[in-house]
């Protein structure tokens, strides 16, 4: 059966459900999943995850995010994107000294309230949903990380389009820091364009595209491939043996890996057998792969 990852370049204007029903067709399987989901709008890279390595994509979710996106500040919609519908026009009076002079405040843990039109559950129900009866619920602000924030251009007033580069980690919402920041500056902001670049090692270099997908094969990524951001250990022959039977471990080279961390597992081929956790002198599998 066929495993492993393929990175796909997204274009706008259609879900990434839907990408993935078009991976289904090309491929001829059911088994495909994806790694954080891209709006419509956006673009770029949806890693997908091809066979009984579906798995392993809570592994590249955790991963750091890069995106280049784009911000017309002054101009507020309901959905924080170009998609929604405008809510106020007040021009801001900044120039691209005024942005970057913000930036230190958004490196680091901040905190960050989730848009309405996210995924995230409250008291059963997802935010967009809520979103689309016209409501609007209290939402718990949660910290996130912001590791890389560069501004690449500030187009000049009375309504600036900044276009910014972010590295981020798991569940930031970057139409939120868009509007974060527009807010510090004393305005609100949408975005109007949002690529993603990069999931962990999942680049655009990856990627083929949708009219590439009959040639997909030559697109497919090892497991090993997609979880190589993870620390890694080498087993020799007979440990293998007993990885692939999800053996737990006590002391040996097998309890090499970082305590209480997820780490690959390897085969002296570099094939990835699994993945384990250390726990003090215990290793304890948390996903092992079929041979």
């Amino acid at each position: 059966m066929t495993k492993g990852f393929l990175v796909v370049d997204k274009p706008s204007g259609i879900t990434s459900n839907q990408v993935v029903g078009k991976v289904k067709k090309a491929i001829g399987t059911k088994k495909v999943g994806h790694a954080g989901t891209l709006d419509p709008m956006a673009t770029g890279v949806l890693v997908l995850a091809v066979g009984k390595v579906t798995r392993l994509i809570r592994y590249v979710q955790d991963q750091a995010k890069e995106y280049v996106a784009t911000a017309l500040f002054g101009v507020s919609t309901d959905t924080l994107d170009a998609d929604g519908a405008v809510l106020s026009r007040e021009p801001m009076n900044i120039g691209e000294e005024d942005v970057v002079s913000v930036v230190p405040r958004f490196l680091g843990s901040i905190s960050q309230v989730p848009p309405m039109v996210s995924a995230l559950k409250q008291d059963g129900r997802r935010l967009y949903e809520l979103a689309r009866e016209g409501q609007v619920v209290e939402r718990e602000a949660r910290q996130v990380e912001i590791h890389e924030l560069e501004i690449i251009s500030v187009g000049p007033p009375p309504y600036p389009e900044v276009e910014f580069r972010v590295v981020c980690g798991k569940g930031t919402y970057v139409r939120s820091l868009a509007d974060d920041i527009a807010t510090v500056l004393g305005g609100q902001a949408h975005l109007t364009a949002l690529r993603r670049t990069r999931i962990g090692t999942f680049g655009i270099g990856d990627s083929l595209t949708i009219e590439d997908l009959e040639n997909w094969a030559s697109y497919l990524l090892t497991p090993a491939h997609a979880l190589s951001a993870l620390p890694a250990v080498t087993v020799d022959p007979e440990t293998a043996r007993g990885v692939r039977n999800g053996v737990r471990f006590v002391g040996g080279p097998m309890v090499d890996g970082p305590e209480g961390e997820p780490y690959s597992v390897l085969d002296e081929q570099g094939e990835l057998l699994a993945v384990y956790t250390r726990l003090g002198a215990r290793a304890e599998p948390e996903v092992v792969l079929p041979g």
